[in-house]
């Protein structure tokens, strides 16, 4: 298993198709090269999931195939 980033100083983003809420998506952060870390926005100090950069554009490319 891979040492999970130090995220202490993380600069989150919220998705541009999030409903406007303050606290109803996911956030990622930016700046960790072939990772992404994920959380909820409603546990900012919860857990951090941390992806590959691959498994990441494959689910994003995934739910955007979805149908509304």
């Amino acid at each position: 298993m891979k040492p999970v980033p130090d995220l202490t100083t993380a600069s989150w983003r919220k998705s541009s198709y999030s409903d406007g809420g303050d606290n109803n998506c996911l956030e990622v952060a930016d700046g960790h090269p072939a990772l992404v870390p994920v959380r909820d926005s409603k546990a900012p100090d919860g857990p951090v999931l941390v992806f590959g950069a691959a498994a990441w554009t494959s689910f994003v490319t995934g739910t955007k195939k979805r149908p509304h």
